[in-house]
């Protein structure tokens, strides 16, 4: 069995995962899967979100920690998650056996009217001003579904069940402006991680620019695969997909680390 750690982004909890694990599990049947919050999200709701990046990696490490989850870990995280991975593998590498890094950005590489699409600030704007008047749960996590799915007509169960996430586990307004500032803030490490990269992009996604994905790659010189028609929850529009790139990854890097002969090479 291998050790596979799933986080989530901005304002989202291990339930919003959804039916994603058990799928994973069935096309990766050796993952051993933990789902961890970030403070101030789903379990940890009541906590202050850090407003650093470096901070949400640390309080990962010490839940895994907490639970006698030992290192190495294989991380698969989304959007604000690709960026505590991303920190995870720089500052802790032998942690860390690999990373899918899934609609994820980061500053300097990516610039910011692609790590947010500008035609959203009108929506997300209304939607925080909502948020902290009245905090309209139904009309919050509908445009939410509206940005991050493509397939949100047919969602209806998906919807009901995001608003009771949040009615269990609020987000409040300020933890969710601090997520966003950690986002914002945070870096890509000027040199490469050490542990493999594979990236996963939706070509749809109406939230970030899948270029985002498409430079880190290349720049880092990682594996990389886009789905034509995913939005930004790339696991809740093309699960299957996503998982069944992650199984052939994982070949891959297998064969290629049978077929390597030392000393071959120098």
């Amino acid at each position: 069995m291998s050790k596979w750690v799933f986080l989530r982004g901005l304002m989202r909890e291990t339930r919003h995962w959804g039916k994603f694990p058990d799928l994973f599990r069935s096309i990766v049947p050796e993952a051993d899967i933990t789902l961890l919050d970030l403070p101030g999200n789903g379990s940890l709701h009541t906590l202050r979100s850090p407003v650093r990046v470096e901070e949400m990696t640390d309080s990962c490490r010490r839940q895994l920690l907490s639970q006698n989850i030992a290192p190495p870990y294989h991380l698969l995280a989304l959007s604000l998650g690709g960026m505590v991975a991303t920190d995870w593998a720089m500052r802790y590498p032998d942690e860390i056996t690999g990373c899918v890094l899934l609609n994820t950005s980061l500053r300097p590489v990516n610039p910011f009217y692609r790590r947010l699409r500008p035609r959203n600030y009108p929506a997300l704007l209304a939607l925080g001003l909502s948020s902290l008047l009245n905090h309209n749960v139904e009309r919050q996590e509908s445009l939410l579904l509206r940005l991050t799915s493509n397939q949100c007509g047919q969602q209806a169960d998906v919807l009901a069940d995001w608003i009771s996430y949040q009615r269990d586990h609020p987000v409040t307004y300020q933890n969710a402006l601090r997520q966003l500032c950690a986002a914002i803030r945070y870096r890509a490490p000027e040199q490469v991680p050490k542990p493999p990269l594979l990236f996963l992009a939706g070509s749809a996604d109406r939230l970030i620019d899948p270029r985002c994905s498409q430079q880190l790659a290349h720049q880092w010189n990682a594996s990389l695969a886009t789905h034509a028609a995913a939005g930004h929850d790339i696991t809740l529009d093309a699960g299957h997909w996503v998982a069944a790139q992650v199984r052939d990854w994982l070949a891959n890097s297998a064969n290629q680390r049978r077929n390597f002969i030392p000393g071959l090479f120098h």
